[in-house]
C-alpha cells in the first residue's frame, strides 16, 4: 500500500485581514504559555453574569499553541482510543508511551519528548514488566512510569495526577487504560449527560496542565457504518473529547487493523497497520487519506527566516519588527494581530513562540526560536 500521507500541522484557521485599524486596542495576553487555557479564560465583568468576548478581543488575544505529542496524530487534549478487546490497544499503549518517554519517532511521525504516566488499572506489574521487555528488551527509560491503581473521576483522580504532575512538570502524557475504570459507578453511567460529563471534567484537567490524557475504551459489539459510532456508550463521549482513534480487525487473528483517527483540530486519517507477533509492537504499513497542507504564509516565512539558532530571539516594537520584514507591507497594528491569530501555527511549524505586551513604551513583541522537541 502506498504511503501517502505528508506532514502538516493543524494551523490557526481563524483570521480576519480586514480589521480594525487603531492603536487603542488593548491586546489580551495569556502568558502562561505552557498550559492550554480554553477562550472562556478571557472574562470580564458585566451585569447580567455571562462572560463575553467580542471578536475584536478574540483577534487580539495571544493563545498558547496546542502542543503535538506526535505530530500528525496527538495533540494536547483528551483523547479516546477505543477497540474491541484483545485488538492490541494495551500494546500500542505501551509503543506510544515508550516513544514518547525516549523521544523516537512513532514510524515517520515525529515525537516530542516528555515524561509519560501510563495508570494500567486492568494489569499488574508483572505483566507490564513482560509485555515491555518482550516489545523493547531491557533498554529502560527514568521517565515512564506506571500505576496500576488509580482513584476514580468523583473520588480524587485529578488530585492524584496533580500530585504527579508537581513532581514531573515536563509531562506529556498521561494513559488511562481504561475509562472504565476511572468513571463514577451508577445506575444512569451510560447516559449521554454522564458520558458527556465524566469526558468534560477529564479535558477540563488536560487543558488546565496542557497535557494530553488518552483514554483507552471499548467499542459495543453491535456493528455500525461508521466506526466511530461504534464507540461503547453514547455520542457524549466523543461529543466532549478532543478527538479519537477506532482500532478495528476484520476478524480477531488478523495481523492486520485499521486505525480510524479524528480529531477537532487535525485532519481526519485512515492508517493500516500490522502487529509484528514476534516483537509485539504495530508497525505501519500505509495511511488512505492524503493530509491537506496549509498553504505558505508569506509572513510567517518572512518571521521564521529572522531567527538562526545563533540569534534565537528577538524582541521590539511591531514597527521595528515590520522594518526587519522587507517584503511585508502592512500595518503595525494588523501586523499584530495576524501574529495573535497565527500563533500556534508559528509555533508548530517553526518552532517559534509568539508573545506580545504592552509595557509603558509602547507594545513589545518577542520570537523565540525553541528546541524541535518542544
Amino acid at each position: 500500500m502506498t504511503d501517502n500521507r505528508k506532514t502538516t500541522v493543524p494551523g490557526a484557521s481563524v483570521g480576519a485581514d480586514a480589521v480594525q485599524s487603531s492603536d487603542k486596542i488593548t491586546t489580551n495576553i495569556i502568558t502562561n504559555s505552557g498550559k492550554q487555557i480554553n477562550l472562556q479564560a478571557a472574562k470580564k465583568s458585566n451585569n447580567f453574569g455571562l462572560n463575553t468576548v467580542s471578536m475584536t478581543e478574540l483577534y487580539d488575544t495571544v493563545y498558547p499553541p496546542r502542543k503535538p505529542i506526535v505530530n500528525d496524530l496527538l495533540y494536547s487534549g483528551t483523547y479516546l482510543f477505543v477497540g474491541a478487546p484483545k485488538v492490541g490497544k494495551s500494546f500500542f499503549m505501551g509503543q506510544l508511551a515508550y516513544h514518547v518517554a525516549m523521544g523516537l519517532p512513532l514510524w515517520e511521525y515525529e515525537v516530542h519528548q516528555g515524561t509519560v504516566l501510563y495508570l494500567a488499572l486492568e494489569d499488574d506489574y508483572a505483566r507490564l514488566q513482560r509485555r515491555l521487555s518482550r516489545m523493547f528488551g531491557v533498554e529502560e527509560t527514568s521517565n515512564l512510569y506506571f500505576a496500576t491503581q488509580a482513584k476514580s473521576v468523583s473520588e480524587g483522580l485529578d488530585q492524584q495526577l496533580e500530585g504527579f504532575i508537581r513532581e514531573h512538570p515536563d509531562v506529556r502524557l498521561i494513559i488511562i487504560d481504561t475509562l472504565q475504570k476511572v468513571r463514577e459507578i451508577g445506575g444512569d453511567r451510560y447516559s449521554y449527560a454522564s458520558d458527556y460529563e465524566i469526558v468534560t471534567k477529564l479535558k477540563t484537567f488536560s487543558d488546565r496542565y496542557g497535557i494530553c490524557l488518552l483514554v483507552v475504551h471499548h467499542t459495543r459489539k453491535m456493528e455500525a457504518e461508521d466506526s466511530f459510532d461504534m464507540i461503547s456508550g453514547t455520542n457524549g463521549l466523543l461529543g466532549a473529547a478532543d478527538g479519537a482513534f477506532i482500532m478495528q480487525k476484520k476478524r480477531r487473528t488478523d495481523n492486520t487493523a485499521l486505525l480510524d483517527i479524528v480529531g477537532r483540530d487535525q485532519p481526519d486519517q485512515e492508517l493500516t497497520l500490522e502487529f509484528n507477533r514476534e516483537r509485539c509492537v504495530w508497525e505501519f504499513q500505509g495511511a488512505e487519506t492524503e493530509l491537506w497542507k496549509l498553504p505558505p504564509d508569506p509572513l510567517l516565512e518572512a518571521v521564521a527566516k529572522m531567527l538562526t539558532p545563533e540569534q534565537p530571539e528577538w524582541s521590539g516594537t511591531p514597527t521595528e519588527l515590520l522594518e526587519r520584514l522587507p517584503g511585508v507591507s502592512i500595518q503595525a497594528n494588523i501586523l499584530t494581530r495576524k501574529l495573535n491569530v497565527s500563533a500556534d501555527r508559528l509555533y508548530n511549524d517553526y518552532g517559534i513562540r509568539y508573545e506580545s505586551k504592552r509595557t509603558h513604551e509602547g507594545r513589545v513583541v518577542k520570537l523565540t526560536l525553541e528546541n524541535s522537541g518542544t
